[in-house]
């Protein structure tokens, strides 16, 4: 009975190592997915800006650049 005890506590233990070593992995990656999310939504921001300017500035370029990326509109 008193090693069953110790087995149970034992692997209680070494759980709790584990859960401690996975989440530590997932909280760097979470960081780093979180980072590489905002750096995509400044340069789609700045590519946007880029965009209305160009389209106020030069509607047909902005036409010629939307029919590249998307197709010919209807």
């Amino acid at each position: 009975m008193l090693r069953t005890i110790f087995s149970i506590g034992l692997f209680a233990v070494l759980g709790l190592i584990a859960l401690k070593f996975i989440f530590g992995i997932f909280g760097f990656a979470i960081g780093l997915f979180m980072w590489l999310l905002f750096a995509a939504l400044k340069v789609a921001l700045v590519g946007l800006v880029i965009y209305f300017i160009i389209r106020i500035v030069s509607p047909d370029t902005a036409r010629r650049l939307r029919e590249r990326w998307s197709g010919p509109s209807m």
